[in-house]
């Protein structure tokens, strides 16, 4: 059975500055040992260090042959199409390999997706795909589901994609994790999960939460719920976990060596812990939309308060990017005139002018 955890190398052991070589080393022999061989990196991970960690820990020690590579073509480091295949040359040269097994065109959203397509990004990476440097050529995907259905169809030689998925976004208007994955399925898309813990906010969980997954008896790591969850959808072909210690992949491959979907039992355990963190100082928005429709600075009202949500309650680095994202097209918090309107068809009568402020405050 193809096992599912792979180890995403933006959060590795550290001392100090540097990537604590001598635990990255232990950590790649274990997972190695159980079964398991996917590692994903990125140019910018660890300022750089991330790459250089793989050529060092993995390459040098490894077969070329015996383990998966995925790295990423990311838009700070190319402004024309010819600056592209120097860039990948050095990165295969940083990661002390011939090719990768995938390479993505990195955190695509409407405003990234222009850069590619002005430089060729997608052709580029076909004509490397033809010349045996890249194997498999995908997208890591940040934006909305419509987005991701236009990148597809312009692109059907896309192979993989990276979406954000965990069980907190999942039904989230600003993630929209579900539509997303859907998106993946329609166009028979294999799927890569990124933040399954989003960031470590579904381990650290409030006492309430935990006492939900206590009660089951299981003997499991909160970790491992949101894991198996991402783990237990067809179609999902790895789940990244950023494992920054020994004792964190030990926990994963615990679980996932033999991996079992989720059961009945869990399921609704994990309904009940969505529940708890929706309701746990966030903004009780249903997403229903009605605010939108007559919205005269356009404001995506639903999508801005699912951010603000995921930036007050799990600390999510990446709540600022997706509130970029709703607001590239449409208006930002700030620009709400306080006509009213939202607020005069919100069936939860949530004062949404004075949110839209405390909103604008926290990401403005």
């Amino acid at each position: 059975m193809e096992k599912k955890l792979g180890f995403g190398c933006m959060r590795l052991p550290m001392k100090g500055e540097e990537v604590d070589y001598d635990e990255f080393n232990k950590m790649i022999d274990y997972y190695m040992e159980q079964g398991f061989n996917y590692f994903d990196t990125a140019h910018g991970y660890i300022g750089g260090k991330s790459e250089t960690a793989i050529r060092d820990c993995l390459a040098a020690r490894y077969p070329r042959e015996s383990y998966i590579l995925t790295d990423k073509l990311t838009k700070p480091y190319f402004n024309t199409e010819e600056d592209i295949r120097p860039f990948f040359e050095s990165q295969l040269k940083l990661t002390g390999v011939e090719y990768f097994d995938y390479y993505l065109m990195h955190a695509q959203d409407r405003d990234n997706y222009k850069h590619f397509q002005k430089c060729h990004a997608y052709e580029v990476a076909q004509e490397l795909k033809a010349e045996g440097k890249v194997k498999h050529v995908g997208i890591s995907f940040h934006d909305t589901a419509d987005m991701l259905e236009k990148i597809l169809t312009d692109h059907p030689e896309i192979e993989i994609v990276q979406i954000q998925f965990n069980y907190i976004d999942f039904k989230d208007a600003g993630v929209q994790s579900e539509k997303c994955y859907e998106v993946c399925r329609k166009y028979n898309k294999p799927v890569l999960v990124m933040e399954p813990v989003k960031g470590g906010g579904l381990v650290n969980l409030p006492d309430e939460a935990k006492a939900v997954f206590n009660e089951l008896n299981k003997d499991l790591s909160y970790a491992s719920y949101a894991i198996r969850f991402a783990a237990s959808f067809d179609g999902i072909y790895k789940v990244l976990s950023g494992m920054s210690n020994f004792e964190q992949l030990k926990d994963n491959v615990s679980y996932m060596k033999e991996f079992e979907p989720l059961n009945d039992e869990e399921y609704i355990a994990i309904n009940k812990v969505v529940t708890i963190l929706k309701e746990n100082g966030g903004i009780p928005c249903t997403a229903c939309r009605y605010c939108t429709d007559g919205c005269p600075m356009r404001i995506s009202i639903p999508d801005l308060f699912a951010c603000y949500n995921a930036k007050k309650q799990f600390k999510d680095w990446n709540s600022s990017y997706y509130y970029d994202v709703h607001t590239k097209t449409n208006g930002k918090a700030s620009d709400c005139i306080k006509c009213g309107q939202c607020e005069s068809v919100c069936p939860q009568h949530l004062k949404i002018t004075e949110l839209l402020e405390k909103v604008a405050e926290t990401f403005e």
